[in-house]
C-alpha cells in the first residue's frame, strides 16, 4: 500500500508549507536578482534554524540540547554541534528608521524647521543656523549633508530650488533601486509583519493586522486607486508617527520606576499582482489530500 507523504496528513504542515511557498518566491527573486545564490540562502536557513531552535530549547529547560536541536530542525547532531560552536555572525541593529526618514521627520515635526503655518520650512542647503545641513547633522547620525540630498532627491522626497534651497516634497517616499538601504528595509518590514501575523496566532491579545482587497479590478482603474491610495496612506503615517512622537513624551514616572520599552510601529503598503498569475501559481501548490468520510448506517433491531 502507498504511503501518504507526512504534510498531506498532517493538514497544519501542509498549510505551512504552502504558506512558505508563497514567502520563498519574493525571496528568491531577491536573491536572483542581487547574486546571492541558492547555496548561501539555504546556509543562512540553517544556520538560523539551529540558533532559533537552541533559543527555544534553552528557554524551555534553562539548558541547551544539541540532540533536541537536532530533533526539532531534522538537522544532523554534528551539523547542529558545528554550527553553534561557530561564532554568530554580527546582525545590525534594527533601527525604527533609517536617516533619510529620520532627516524627514524632523523636518516635518522639529519646530525649529518649520515655517509659520506648521509646514516644513524651505532651507538653504548649507548654514550655521536653521538650514539643510543642520537638519541632516542633527538627524542622520553622520551621513554626509551632499549624500543625503542626493537620496532624498532620488527617491523624490525633496525639491532643490534655485539659488541653492531645498523644499520637502513628501514624508513618505518610496524607496527604489537596488541600493543597500533599501534591502535593509525589506529585511526589517519582512520580519516586523510576519512577527505581528506569527503573534497573533499564540497572543491572546493579537495585534492589528488588517487588509482591503479586491480580486478583480479592470486595469483602466488601477492607477486611480494607486494614487488615492498613496495619498491616503501618507496622510495615515503621518498622523501615526505624529502619535508616536506624542507618545514619547507622555511618561512622567522617574527614570528608576519606569519599564521596559518596546519597538512599535505600523506599516501600510499597497499590493498589486497579475490574476494570470497568481492562478497559475494556485495551480502549482496542489491541495491537501482529504479522506473521504463515510457515513456509518445503523444496522437496524430486529423485532
Amino acid at each position: 500500500m502507498r504511503e501518504e507523504p507526512p504534510s498531506s496528513i498532517d493538514p497544519l504542515k501542509s498549510g505551512t508549507i504552502s504558506a512558505l511557498t508563497k514567502i520563498v518566491d519574493p525571496l528568491i527573486d531577491l536573491i536572483l536578482d542581487t547574486g546571492v545564490t541558492v547555496q548561501e540562502f539555504t546556509r543562512i536557513l540553517r544556520e538560523r534554524a539551529v540558533r532559533r531552535a537552541d533559543a527555544r530549547v534553552t528557554k524551555e529547560n534553562g539548558r541547551g540540547s544539541k540532540s533536541r536541536v537536532a530533533i526539532l530542525t531534522g538537522l544532523p547532531r554534528s551539523e547542529v554541534a558545528r554550527i553553534l560552536m561557530a561564532a554568530e555572525a554580527p546582525q545590525t541593529r534594527r533601527a525604527g528608521h533609517h536617516p533619510a526618514r529620520r532627516v524627514l521627520n524632523g523636518w516635518y515635526e522639529n519646530p525649529a524647521f518649520l515655517s509659520e503655518n506648521g509646514d516644513p520650512a524651505v532651507l538653504p542647503i548649507f548654514g550655521t543656523r536653521r538650514s539643510f545641513e543642520r537638519l541632516v547633522a542633527r538627524y542622520s547620525a553622520g551621513t554626509p549633508v551632499r549624500a543625503m540630498l542626493d537620496q532624498l532627491v532620488q527617491i523624490n522626497a525633496v525639491e532643490v530650488l534655485p539659488d541653492q534651497q531645498v523644499k520637502a516634497k513628501s514624508r513618505v517616499p518610496t524607496l527604489t533601486g537596488f541600493n543597500s538601504i533599501a534591502i535593509a528595509t525589506i529585511g526589517d518590514r519582512t520580519r516586523d509583519l510576519l512577527d505581528t501575523l506569527l503573534r497573533n496566532l499564540r497572543a491572546p491579545a493579537p495585534l492589528f493586522e488588517g487588509t482591503a482587497v479586491i480580486g478583480d479590478i479592470e486595469a483602466d482603474v488601477v492607477p486611480v486607486v494607486k494614487r488615492e491610495i498613496a495619498e491616503q496612506g501618507a496622510i495615515f503615517i503621518e498622523s501615526a508617527n505624529s502619535l508616536l512622537s506624542r507618545s514619547r513624551n507622555r511618561t512622567r514616572q522617574p527614570k528608576s520606576k519606569r519599564g521596559p520599552k518596546y519597538r512599535v510601529g505600523i506599516t501600510a503598503y499597497y499590493f498589486q499582482t497579475d490574476i494570470t498569475d497568481d492562478q497559475q501559481s494556485a495551480k502549482s501548490v496542489p491541495p491537501p489530500r482529504r479522506k473521504n468520510l463515510h457515513r456509518q448506517m445503523r444496522k437496524s433491531r430486529r423485532g
